[in-house]
């Protein structure tokens, strides 16, 4: 009885791991800031029935959003107005995304899909940008995944990362040059002493040479 006990929890567990490791993500999970991003928000189903709708909100700070078509799917955008306009690229900008929503479209059970973004990040490195979402399946059930990172439904996030070479500076790019110039100045001084050596050895070849010649006795 005890070992049939065990096998069944061990069974159970090894059912759902799967489905406890699998979450709403939007990959990449970095971005440069201030550069324009790709993303694609990854939405698996873990239910016996199809996912339905999804629905991400977006994080402030992002400007330029567009979407990628999504065959099947329906796709609505709700925008928000801005308490302050910002100027980009000398664009001045009124509203951003708040959120959108994927519908009509199906993720059978067992299987997963993607759905594609593209959307300029903010200056700011060293943040996190969260993308609260809400998946819906047939039936009805919403899962939220809004939590945080340890939560069994945590919302997908992005880190903001710096640009490169930001923040090295001279020191930094000095730092780096200085073992290569090390290193080429000890190849030089390498090469020039094989090079001496060289010449050393072929004059004292040609005076070896010289004082054989010299020393063979001359025929009468």
């Amino acid at each position: 009885m005890l070992t049939r006990t065990v096998l069944s929890c061990a069974l159970a567990a090894v059912i759902a791991a799967p489905v406890a490791s699998a979450h709403v993500t939007v990959n990449p999970g970095a971005a440069t800031a201030g550069s324009f991003a790709r993303f694609d928000v990854r939405v698996p189903t873990e239910r016996g029935v199809d996912t339905t709708e999804v629905t991400l909100q977006l994080p402030e700070g992002l400007f330029f959003v567009s979407f990628q078509p999504k065959p099947g799917w329906t796709r609505t955008v709700e925008m928000e107005e801005l308490a302050e306009p910002v100027e980009i690229f000398g664009d001045e900008i009124t509203e951003r995304v708040a959120s959108v929503t994927w519908s009509g479209g199906r993720i059978a059970p067992g299987e997963f899909d993607e759905f594609g973004l593209s959307a300029r990040m903010p200056e700011q490195a060293g943040t996190e940008l969260v993308f609260p979402a809400l998946q819906t399946y047939a039936g009805g059930e919403v899962v939220r995944w809004i939590g945080p990172p340890d939560a069994d439904e945590p919302a997908p996030r992005v880190e903001v990362t710096p640009a490169e070479g930001e923040g090295g500076g001279a020191d930094a790019d000095e730092t780096d040059a200085t073992p290569a110039t090390a290193e080429s100045e000890s190849g030089e001084g390498r090469a020039n002493l094989a090079l001496g050596f060289g010449i050393a050895g072929l004059a004292a070849g040609a005076a070896a040479l010289g004082l054989v010649l010299f020393r063979r006795p001359r025929r009468p």
